[in-house]
Order: C-alpha cells, then structure tokens, then sequence
C-alpha cells in the first residue's frame, strides 16, 4: 500500500479523513497533496459532512424561530425535529459505512458527492 505525504498508509489516512466529519476532510485535503485515493476521500468527507452540517443548522434555525408561533409553530417544529432526528441516524450510518470502505481500501463513491470529490481529487 502507498504512503501518504504524512507518513500514514493510505487506506488509514483515508478512514481518518471520516473521523470528525468535514473538519478532518479539510485537514487531509490541506496537507495530502499527491495521493489522489486519500484526496477523494477527504473531499467527499467535506462535501457530505459538510453539508450536514449546514442543514443542521438550517434545522435548528428553523425550529428555534417557529416555536414561537402558537400552535402551527410548533407542529412544525416537532417535524423538522423529526427530520432532523432521521438526518442524523442516516449521516451516522454513512459515517461508519465510509469509514469502514476508506479502511479496507475501497473507493466507495456516494451518488452525488463521490462525483464532485472524484473531479476535486
């Protein structure tokens, strides 16, 4: 297996680009310059994660500003905490799904994200 500009074996820097969502993705993008298996690893790790994170925001946002309208508010705030409940037991499960696919060396492309990481690669 190929090393990587940080010393690490490939598939290991792969996994570790999982490890705490985009943030890790930004760090092994910033500092893997040539290992292009570990570069599109950290790319779909910053778009997927990264995109959580902005509709958990959303969400929160969302919730917090319609639970102060009497009855209606707070009907759709207990869906879009619904939601958001979903959205997080779904971005667990691919969380750990990724990690384990970067583990074994498998370029494990997700539909929308591993195209636009393949190209950022």
């Amino acid at each position: 297996m190929a090393k990587t500009d940080i010393g690490l074996e490939e598939n290991v820097a792969a996994a570790l680009s999982y490890a705490l969502g985009w943030i890790t993705g930004l760090i092994f993008v910033l500092t893997e310059k040539k290992n292009k298996f570990v570069r599109f690893h950290a790319w779909q790790s910053i778009i997927v994660f990264g995109t959580l994170t902005v509709i958990h925001i959303i969400n929160l946002i969302l919730v917090n500003t319609m639970a102060f309208i009497p009855v209606i508010g707070i009907l759709v705030s207990l869906l879009v905490s619904l939601v958001s409940i979903l959205i997080f037991i779904g971005g667990l499960i691919v969380w750990i799904l990724l990690i384990i696919k970067a583990a074994q060396h498998e370029k494990f492309k997700l539909p929308l994200a591993g195209k636009y990481a393949e190209k950022l690669a």
